[in-house]
């Protein structure tokens, strides 16, 4: 990973993490005041909200004391500064770690500030245009006074193992997508849903336009086997094409199921609008294309099968961006 995008990684933890923070918002660069990424507990805009820092460091090396000092000093003096409050934790994140120094020094607050007073006047200039940082006076008192338990460290396996539950963990690191259920007419549900009216009234509508017949609900195909058989097949391409978009949604980067439906509904319009002897016949000719349709980069094309393609045209039914009438 880049710097910047070992930031993002953090972030991303941060964000899925939603039993412990409302928010979290990357700082990183520049004017971030010693904060890289951070967590809220509450909310920000409120005076002394609560928040933990969540400082990433993106070295080849574990990291080592003379590499942190400076950001202890930027916490300090912005703290004491009032520009933010006290985090209520401060953890250092980086790919290896933290070495046996730092570690101990973060394991013992004492030793730990001791440490930080000890090599202040080589890591003080922590910005540009503040100069040297004086450790004297009222700050000096502050800085006595400040518990430094709040500084720790986190192990970047533990983050991975919390961080595969982000849709981005798959394209960051592969591995592969998980199985899917298997659906057939036992494991969907046997009532109509209220997601499923518009399609099915259009796939009744479909039916009659071939048969010249006013199907009103479903029960009216009971005796129209061939009708009844294409709905069932329908029913079960439509619940996995909706299973697809919930999978997608647990596992994938936002819009992920979105492109795979554009790419279906590129692959059928011209049939879409074509003229046809009837609807049924179109219904037939749209879900024939769809099922042949090679999708080409998006990622659930590992995990897709025919009835996925099939599925999408009734959801693009439901959605209204396509029609059989």
């Amino acid at each position: 990973m880049s710097f910047d995008d070992w930031e993002e990684f953090i972030e991303e933890w941060i964000d899925i993490k939603k039993t412990d923070y409302l928010e979290a918002e990357k700082f990183g660069g520049a004017g971030d005041k010693g904060r890289d990424v951070v967590g809220y507990v509450t909310d920000k805009n409120k005076a002394n909200y609560i928040w933990d820092c969540f400082q990433c460091k993106h070295y080849e090396n574990a990291l080592r004391p003379s590499q942190v000092y400076k950001e202890f000093i930027k916490i300090l003096y912005h703290t004491f500064k009032l520009e933010y409050p006290i985090p209520r934790k401060y953890y250092f994140v980086s790919p290896k770690g933290c070495g046996t120094t730092l570690s101990k020094l973060l394991q013992n607050s004492i030793e730990l500030k001791k440490a930080i007073i000890d090599n202040w006047d080589k890591n003080c200039d922590i910005d540009a245009t503040k100069g040297r940082i004086k450790l004297e006076g009222e700050f000096l008192k502050w800085v006595n006074n400040f518990d430094f338990s709040i500084f720790s460290k986190i192990h970047t396996k533990n983050i991975l193992k919390e961080h595969i539950k982000h849709p981005n963990h798959l394209i960051r690191f592969g591995g592969g997508l998980p199985e899917r259920e298997k659906l057939d007419i036992n494991t969907i549900p046997n009532e109509i849903q209220k997601t499923e009216t518009i399609y099915v009234s259009q796939l009744l509508s479909a039916y009659g336009s071939e048969s010249k017949e006013n199907y009103k609900i479903v029960s009216d195909l009971d005796t129209k086997e061939k009708y009844k058989n294409h709905f069932i097949r329908s029913r079960i391409s439509f619940h996995h094409a909706e299973q697809l978009r919930n999978f997608s949604r647990d596992s994938l980067p936002i819009d992920t199921f979105e492109d795979f439906q554009n790419e279906i509904l590129s692959g059928i319009i011209d049939i879409i609008e074509d003229s046809h002897s009837n609807n049924f016949i179109k219904v037939k000719e749209v879900e024939k294309e769809a099922r042949n349709i090679v999708i080409s980069s998006n990622p659930l094309k590992e995990v897709s099968i025919i009835n996925d393609r099939s599925g999408v045209c009734h959801q693009l039914i439901n959605d209204e961006k396509i029609k059989w009438e």
